[in-house]
Parts: C-alpha cells; structure tokens; sequence
C-alpha cells in the first residue's frame, strides 16, 4: 500500500468533492498529490469545524483502502492539504 503522507508532514492537495449533499454540506470524493494519479476515498469517517482566527478549517477524517487519512479544507482560500 503506498505511504500517502511520508513523515507525517502536511501536503497540499488537489480534491474533487461534493458539496451541499443531503446531510453533509462537503464530502471529498477523491484527491490528488502532485505527480501523481487520483485516489479514491473510500468512506467518510468523520468530520469537524476548528476555527484559527477568521478562518474555518473543515477537518475530515477519511479512509482510502485501509488507511485513515485526514483532509483539511481552509475556507479562507480555499486550499485542501494532506494531514494525517
């Protein structure tokens, strides 16, 4: 299985998601890192709401495959980054 987050250190990546779905207002649907091909999330496990200053970080804990990843959407500029 490939090491999606090498040394635990956060990665901006590109994600294609679905956003105001029924219940959940934003739902990643797959992401991709740089020179590489687009990965498939696999289920939704759960998400959050953090505020740093102005800004709301959507936190959403994921699974691809086996592994548990976790996606953050800055809302302030619209940016997703690789976390966990």
């Amino acid at each position: 299985m490939k090491n999606f987050n090498k040394n635990n250190k956060t990665e901006q990546v590109e994600v294609m998601a679905l956003f105001g779905y029924e219940m959940t207002p934003c739902q990643p649907l797959t992401f991709r890192r740089r020179g590489e091909s687009e990965t498939e999330v696999t289920e939704l496990l759960r998400t959050q709401i953090r505020f740093a200053g102005g800004v709301a970080l959507h936190i959403f804990d994921v699974l691809v495959g086996r592994e548990k990843l976790r996606l953050e959407f800055n809302s302030r500029d619209l940016s997703w980054y690789l976390t966990q």
